[in-house]
């Protein structure tokens, strides 16, 4: 069972991976920023109609979280508004090597510091190297 959230987070990747692609050819056509807004907007209604349907009734919560729990939207919407620009520019694989390392880097950097609530896991060599290797990868995707 342990073996069930690393391949949930690989569907993930790969959700992430197509949706780059797709939003990269919707932005030629419609825009950067455009193209996020769609992306975003029709996310946003099939998200409305999970919650009619699944939702545990928790919307109201919106009012008493701290506030800057609520910049999630503001940072996919950058995400999504990088992807659409940089993916028809260099490719969706060093596009999506680059942001595994911005997300292993700063992932390693709040659970090194606990960050935004989270559990202490200090920094060690092997994340280091880890880091390194795919960094060395960004540069092999993108070296032609």
């Amino acid at each position: 069972m342990k073996w069930i959230f690393p391949f949930i987070s690989f569907i993930g990747g790969a959700a992430i991976a197509i949706q780059a692609q797709i939003n990269g050819g919707l932005g030629k056509k419609t825009g950067a920023l455009e193209a996020a807004f769609i992306s975003f907007s029709i996310g946003a209604l099939a998200l409305f109609f999970f919650i009619l349907f699944f939702g545990k009734g928790q919307l109201g919560a919106l009012f008493s979280v701290p506030k800057w729990q609520l910049i999630g939207g503001l940072l996919g919407a950058l995400y999504v508004s990088i992807m659409v620009l940089v993916v028809p520019k260099i490719g969706v694989a060093p596009t999506m090597a680059a942001v595994i390392g911005g997300q292993l880097i700063i992932g390693v950097l709040i659970d090194h510091f606990g960050l935004f609530g989270g559990k202490t896991i200090p920094i060690d060599t092997k994340k280091i190297i880890g880091i390194i290797l795919l960094f060395t990868s960004v540069f092999l995707f993108q070296k032609r």
